[in-house]
């Protein structure tokens, strides 16, 4: 079943598709436009519009030839797996919401759009993978994956994903990955992008002698994250990530009560980490008392530097190390470690820690000065909030533009002006 229509793919090559994932939640999905653009105005005399006039005809062809393919119980294409070997280049897939249960694909064409219409698409992997690896691999350039549910994933290697991002550049909006060895498990290809946006990583699969990670990005090129929650890690970390470049925004990694994550955020290889706007909270079960490891393998990289800028540190534990660093020296070079106005909060005594650095407006507070951790509220009691603004310093680091809102995505801040260490949390808890 294949029809001319096609999105129009947009910024970085990727179109968006309004998916109701996450009810109430405010994402970046949009309409896009799909009309093709007027060719005849671009003729001229001039060879430079000639030119351009043949490569649009050329972007014309290639249009012309993409199409949609619709999945579902009602039509020709059952399941995601019969559309993943018929799909060409440029085509958009769209898989009517529903249950898919052991169906596995693999993904190679370039320029895909997969998505989920009229609702979420749960894969359920029920004992099946593909190659051995996970629910979807993806080796496309170019891909966007939105709306879509990854359940299950087991395998006899033990990384079993929801989706093993093998080559390419890959956007994953809008799903959900639950009960995983791997949530999302990337090659070590360093050519690879990952992007990942308004996503929920959950519940990881529970062993004591193996180490699973709700994301896990290789030796790659760059990991992009926004508007995103992790919960309900076991052993292995909630986010690690071994690329050149790793880019974290208006976050939520929360291992939440009962959660037994070791690591909240690690880069065990360094590179370039950036970090703005993110709440960070470690359960009172955790498995580590850092939250965030920088280094601890080696520095591998030619650029080695971890900037935290207005990001929420919380553990529950009074035992605790907020940013864990390598000794200088380990590995192969050197890195630099900046922190500006950046709210810590844990039980008992401030701990010895580069939180107690308040050269940068970096403040560390009781647990008791936040209203609700427990609860997923981690702004500041109102008692708290006088003493905290008087410790933000104007910096050089970037301020978040946007905020974390429950149960995942982001919102622009409001105009109050107010300036606080910590991450914006006007909506980090249900209902806020």
């Amino acid at each position: 079943m294949r029809s001319g229509f096609r999105l129009d793919h947009g910024d970085q090559g990727f179109g968006s598709i309004a998916v109701d994932v996450f009810p109430g939640a405010v994402g970046h999905s949009g309409v896009p436009d799909a009309r093709m653009p007027r060719y005849d105005r671009f003729v001229g005399r001039s060879w430079l519009r000639h030119i351009l006039f043949a490569s649009l005809l050329v972007v014309a062809a290639t249009n012309a030839c993409a199409a949609t393919w619709l999945v579902g119980p009602t039509h020709a294409l059952k399941k995601p797996s019969e559309a993943a070997r018929v799909a060409r280049s440029g085509d958009t897939v769209l898989i009517e919401s529903g249950l898919y249960e052991g169906d596995v694909a693999v993904w190679s064409q370039p320029r895909l759009t997969i998505a989920a219409t009229g609702g979420p698409v749960v894969l359920r992997a029920a004992g099946a993978s593909a190659e051995g690896k996970a629910i979807w691999v993806v080796r496309g350039v170019d891909v966007r994956i939105e709306g879509i549910v990854f359940e299950g994933a087991r395998v006899a290697e033990r990384n079993g994903a929801g989706i093993r991002h093998e080559s390419g550049h890959l956007l994953v909006s809008r799903c959900v990955f639950r009960d995983n060895q791997m949530g999302l498990l990337t090659s070590n290809d360093g050519a690879v992008r990952l992007s990942i946006e308004d996503s929920l990583f959950e519940d990881s699969a529970r062993s004591r002698d193996a180490f699973f990670h709700l994301l896990y990005a290789g030796r790659i090129a760059s990991l992009t994250v926004i508007g995103s929650r992790f919960r309900g890690g076991y052993n292995g970390h909630l986010l690690k990530s071994r690329a050149a470049r790793t880019v974290l925004r208006y976050n939520m990694l929360a291992d939440g009560p009962g959660g037994a994550a070791s690591y909240e955020a690690e880069f065990p290889n360094g590179g370039d980490v950036e970090m703005v706007g993110n709440i960070l909270s470690q359960s009172e079960t955790g498995e580590n008392p850092a939250i965030v490891s920088y280094g601890m393998e080696g520095i591998a990289w030619s650029t080695n530097r971890i900037l935290l800028s207005r990001n929420t540190l919380h553990s529950a534990a009074p035992t605790v190390r907020f940013v864990h660093t390598a000794d200088a020296g380990r590995g192969d070079g050197s890195f630099v470690l900046r922190m500006e106005n950046n709210l810590f909060a844990s039980p008992g005594p401030r701990p010895p820690d580069p939180a107690d650095d308040r050269a940068g407006g970096n403040l560390w507070v009781p647990a008791s000065d936040l209203r609700d951790p427990v609860a997923f509220d981690f702004r500041l009691r109102a008692d708290a909030e006088a003493k905290a603004s008087r410790s933000f310093l104007p910096g050089e680091a970037p301020l978040p533009t946007r905020e974390f809102v429950w149960p995942a995505g982001t919102r622009a801040l409001p105009g109050d002006g107010r300036r606080l260490p910590g991450a914006p949390a006007n909506s980090s808890a249900p209902g806020g």
